[in-house]
C-alpha cells in the first residue's frame, strides 16, 4: 500500500551533515571512499527528511554506522551533535535490490565505454526502476520512524549501496581484538585526531574508540589537517561518554585536563590508564597559518605517541583470564 505523502518544511525538514562511523565503515580505497563523498554530497543536497514521533526540530546531521546485519540511522541536532533518534534497518530485505544495484552499475559503465546511445538508455531505465522499487521499500521499512520523500530515499539507498561492501562488521562487544579509548574535553580535536591516526598507523588490529567529557562540534581545522595526510575527518561525529557501546577498554588514554576524573566517574572497566596532557589548539592565537600549525604540531605529536604506545599495547601477551 502507497505511503500517505507528507508535507515537509524545506527549511527545518532536512539533513545538513552525514557522517559515518569510521570504526565499522571502512576502506583503504580512495575511489571507494571518493563514491562515498558522492553519496553523501548528493543526499545533502537535496532531501526531504525528518525523524516521526520526536518533539525536535530540524534541520539533522544523520550519523551512519553497521552493526552486524544492520545499516544504523542515528539523527542528531547538527550544531550540538544530542541524539534525537535511532533506528536499526535490516539490509536483509535490500540482498537482492543491493546486488542488481551493483550488477546494473557494472552494465552502465560498460555501456558508456561502448558508446551505444540504445544500451545506455536501456540500462539507465532499469537503474532508475530499481531505485524506485528500493526507495518505496526503505520508506515502508522505515514507516512511522524516519520519514522522507521518494527522493530522498533513492538517495539514501544509493549511500547505503556504497558504504554497506565495506563494513568492518565487527561486534566490539564480541571481539578478542585490544580496544582502545581517548577521551578529550569535547571529542572534537585531541581525542577523534589521536583514535583516526591509530585505525591508520594499526588497520585491523585494534578496535579504537573515542568520546568526550561532554559534545561539541566538528572542527574544520581537524578536517584541514588531517587530510593533509590522507584521513578522512568528514566522517566524524563527537560523541560522549555516555554514548560508548563498551564499557571494558585494555588502555583508556586522556588527552585533556578534565578527562581524567570523569573517565573515574564513568566507571569504565580499564586495563591501563594513562594521560597525555596534549595542548589545546583552538586556543592557538594568530593569523591562520598560526593557528593551523598548531594542528599539526599537535597531529604530529599525537602519531608519534599513538603509534610508539600501541605497538607495546600489540607486542604485549594477552592478559590471562
Amino acid at each position: 500500500m502507497a505511503l500517505v505523502p507528507r508535507q515537509f518544511d524545506p527549511v527545518k525538514d532536512r539533513i545538513v551533515a552525514v557522517t559515518l562511523d569510521p570504526n565499522t565503515i571502512t576502506s583503504p580505497n580512495p575511489d571507494e571512499v571518493h563514491e562515498w563523498r558522492i553519496a553523501i554530497f548528493d543526499l545533502v543536497e537535496e532531501n526531504r527528511f525528518s525523524p516521526a514521533r520526536v518533539k525536535a526540530t530540524g534541520p539533522f546531521a544523520l550519523h551512519i554506522s553497521i552493526v552486524g546485519n544492520y545499516i544504523v540511522l542515528d539523527v542528531r541536532n547538527p550544531d550540538t551533535y544530542a541524539p534525537v533518534a535511532a533506528h536499526y534497518l535490516s539490509l536483509t530485505p535490500f540482498r537482492r535490490l543491493i546486488r542488481d544495484y551493483f550488477r546494473i552499475r557494472d552494465n552502465y559503465y560498460d555501456a558508456i565505454k561502448t558508446g551505444s546511445t540504445y544500451q545506455i538508455e536501456t540500462v539507465d531505465m532499469a537503474r532508475r526502476g530499481l531505485h524506485n522499487e528500493a526507495a518505496e521499500l526503505l520508506r515502508t521499512r522505515l514507516d512511522n520512524k524516519l520519514e522522507m520523500d521518494l527522493n530522498t530515499a533513492r538517495r539514501l539507498f544509493t549511500l547505503i549501496c556504497a558504504v554497506q561492501p565495506f563494513a568492518s562488521r565487527i561486534d566490539e562487544r564480541e571481539s578478542t581484538l585490544p580496544t582502545v579509548l581517548f577521551v578529550c574535553s569535547m571529542n572534537s580535536v585531541r581525542s577523534p585526531m589521536a583514535a583516526a591516526l591509530a585505525r591508520r598507523l594499526f588497520p585491523g588490529r585494534l578496535i579504537v574508540r573515542s568520546a568526550g567529557v561532554r559534545s561539541g562540534k566538528a572542527d574544520g581545522f581537524v578536517h584541514e589537517v588531517m587530510e593533509e595526510i590522507g584521513i578522512d575527518m568528514s566522517v566524524h561525529t563527537p560523541h560522549t561518554m555516555d554514548e560508548l557501546v563498551a564499557n571494558h577498554f585494555d588502555l583508556v588514554v586522556t588527552l585533556s585536563a578534565d578527562a581524567p576524573e570523569a573517565v573515574q566517574r564513568q566507571g569504565l572497566e580499564m586495563g591501563a590508564l594513562e594521560h597525555w596532557p596534549m595542548p589545546d589548539p583552538t586556543e592557538a592565537e594568530g593569523n591562520r597559518e598560526s593557528v593551523l600549525s598548531a594542528y599539526r604540531t599537535l597531529r604530529d605529536t599525537l602519531q608519534h605517541k599513538v603509534r610508539e604506545r600501541l605497538e607495546r599495547l600489540l607486542a604485549a601477551p594477552p592478559l590471562s583470564a
